[in-house]
């Protein structure tokens, strides 16, 4: 006799799986019919079972409550009749006539974890009927790193408070391919809350294989993210893409249990499933078989050179790629990232390489990180200079041993373009979202860098072409902010960012490129909204008020803001004050400031070929001999 007996919809099989296995970790014994063996009566095995059962739980499913749906429906009525009927909705739907009298708990897009307070409902009306259960399946009691999941990185926006309604305005319009796919979050159902960074590093290495192929179109990290409570239908509408992938993943001491299905985003059906049994070291072999099985099942080309792609960068060493995950895991639940936070990321990236000397993936990503930590806590020019050298040195490891790394060639663009070498580093960029041609953040750089440099036409065909793989990342959308402004399309530019405004605001933070773009439109009450909406001493704000007062005919008050910024930032704001200069009309001084600017490698300097506020510089033979100094590539 089981504890719990579960009645659902055959098709809504791996959608009821987690559910079976929470109840079996909280100690209940749990009946469904996969127990039921080869040539079994299965009418009265199920009939035995359904009568035996202490409690029964109903799935009540878009299938369950349809024409073919009777099956359960009998199953409930019995449970009913001996009082012990536990119902849940997997799907947005009423029960059938006669049995929504019992409040019914949605646990639509719950993929298995147990803190969910959906969850805890249900295993109360269990406890209720049931009792008590024994002790829990013992799980992993391992140490580790403390998740502190208190907020998203910098550069990861949070997709939780995205709503629907900029898909609805920005989204794709042509039907979605047959080669696209979302890898979403795969369902962390440990005991242990803090190995959720684990289930999700699973899922971003398939997401980061699946990118490599250049057959298949891969949604990005954070739109994934932002659908995983959905079913696969919602999902797949809501990225216009044809296939999801999910999963779960759950952990003991002594095993790692894998769950993947691939299913076709317009019906809901299996298009391959399996799962996996194994030991914890044996965790990248089975991403590897995911990568591979997912991409034969979309295409028997894709699969044949998935298993190249899967090779790319990465380790054999389980416990290496475990410290790469956790790094990854700070990225995106620490904030700005402060000085504690880079030195635990660069613990874990040494402990990996120790592991692993040939983890390109390790390597490039400390390139990334020491990069970043530079620009921000360098305290002297000697020191910056030794951080990227060393950043340098870490991204061409990286590409010694993956020629093909997309990542190490997004590194090693970072690096130029900190030393102000522009041109290696559009190479670089470029090079990585060839290798990556379904990364939306590379996609993303690329136009970026593109944009600034002056090539309008393909950064804007690259901003868009971001947005489609990564629909509910922010990013994207500000990017083309951003690209529409370095074209001097500021009209465009400020329509754009206020449709976006209207529609989804938690997506908007360009406020700093829409008020120079308002600026520079002499919509100046207009633009001071924007300015004024940044925090009063930001870099960004004391530039954009100054630049306003000087385009507005307040000598006096640009001045005050410029000393302003000069007194909190000093020479790392070369570059900025260069910009207030010229629109002062003081060309000795902005010439000035844009040398040192030059000799500090200030990456503002970027932005020097398009920037409209250098504009009253350009005809000066000084402006000319320092932009050939900076050898833009054409």
């Amino acid at each position: 006799m089981s504890d719990v007996f579960i009645s659902y919809k055959a098709e809504d099989r791996r959608r009821v799986q987690p559910l079976v296995q929470a109840l079996q970790a909280d100690g209940y014994s749990v009946w469904w019919d996969e127990h039921i063996g080869t040539g079994d009566e299965w009418r009265q095995t199920i009939e035995r079972e359904l009568d035996q059962a202490r409690c029964v739980l109903v799935a009540w499913s878009k299938g369950s409550v349809g024409r073919e749906g009777h099956f359960v429906r009998d199953e409930a009525s019995r449970a009913q009749r001996r009082h012990v009927y536990v119902p849940v909705l997997i799907d947005a739907v009423d029960p059938p006539l006669g049995f929504g009298e019992s409040q019914a708990t949605s646990l639509k897009g719950w993929k298995g974890d147990r803190s969910d307070a959906r969850y805890k409902a249900v295993l109360g009306a269990v406890q209720r009927i049931v009792g008590p259960s024994g002790a829990p399946v013992a799980e992993s009691s391992k140490g580790g790193i403390d998740r502190r999941a208190v907020i998203a990185g910098g550069a990861v926006a949070t997709a939780a408070v995205i709503g629907v309604g900029a898909w609805e305005l920005f989204k794709p319009s042509a039907a979605a391919a047959s080669g696209s796919i979302a890898v979403l979050p795969f369902a962390n159902l440990s005991n242990d809350p803090s190995d959720a960074y684990f289930a999700d590093g699973i899922a971003e290495e398939i997401r980061t294989t699946l990118a490599r192929l250049s057959g298949l179109t891969v949604i990005g990290r954070t739109s994934s993210e932002a659908v995983r409570s959905d079913d696969a239908p919602t999902a797949a509408k809501k990225l216009n893409v044809a296939n999801i992938l999910t999963g779960t993943v759950r952990q003991s001491l002594s095993t790692i249990r894998v769950t993947a299905e691939l299913v076709d985003g317009r019906t809901g059906a299996d298009r391959w499933s399996q799962d996996y049994d194994r030991s914890p070291g044996d965790a990248i072999k089975i991403q590897t078989d995911i990568a591979q099985n997912v991409a034969s099942a979309l295409s028997a080309a894709l699969g044949s050179v998935a298993k190249a792609a899967t090779q790319i960068g990465g380790t054999q060493n389980a416990e290496a790629q475990r410290l790469f995950f956790q790094v990854r895991d700070l990225a995106k639940t620490r904030a700005t990232g402060t000085e504690a936070d880079y030195r635990e990321a660069f613990e874990l990236l040494d402990a990996a390489i120790r592991l692993d000397p040939r983890y390109a993936d390790a390597y490039a990503l400390k390139s990334l990180v020491l990069d970043s930590y530079a620009n921000a806590y360098d305290k002297d020019r000697a020191q910056l200079g030794r951080d990227r050298a060393e950043a340098l040195r870490l991204a061409n490891i990286a590409l010694k041993i993956a020629p093909k790394l997309g990542i190490a060639h997004a590194a090693l663009s970072l690096v130029y373009s900190s030393n102000l070498q522009f041109g290696p580093a559009y190479e670089e960029v470029k090079r990585a979202a060839e290798f990556a041609p379904g990364d939306a953040a590379a996609i993303s750089d690329y136009s970026s860098l593109t944009s600034v440099l002056g090539d309008s036409r393909t950064a804007l065909d690259l901003s868009q072409q971001a947005i489609e793989l990564d629909p509910l990342n922010p990013g994207p959308y500000n990017n083309r902010i951003f690209v529409l402004y370095s074209a001097r399309r500021y009209r465009e530019s400020v329509d754009y960012a206020q449709q976006l405004q209207r529609k989804s605001p938690a997506k908007f933070n360009s406020w700093g490129t829409v008020g120079e773009a308002l600026i520079l439109l002499r919509k100046f009450d207009e633009a001071r909204t924007y300015v004024d909406h940044q925090e009063p001493d930001f870099w960004r704000r004391l530039t954009g008020d100054a630049l306003l007062s000087a385009r507005s005919g307040d000598g006096a008050g640009a001045q005050a803001k410029l000393e302003r910024l000069q007194q909190i930032f000093g020479e790392a704001a070369s570059f900025q004050q260069g910009e207030i200069y010229a629109q002062l009309g003081d060309k000795d001084r902005a010439l000035a400031s844009l040398e040192h600017a030059y000799e500090i490698k200030d990456a503002g300097l970027v932005s020097m070929k398009t920037d409209p506020f250098l504009d009253p510089l350009r005809s000066d033979p000084r402006f000319a001999a320092l932009m050939k100094k900076m050898a833009f590539p054409a």
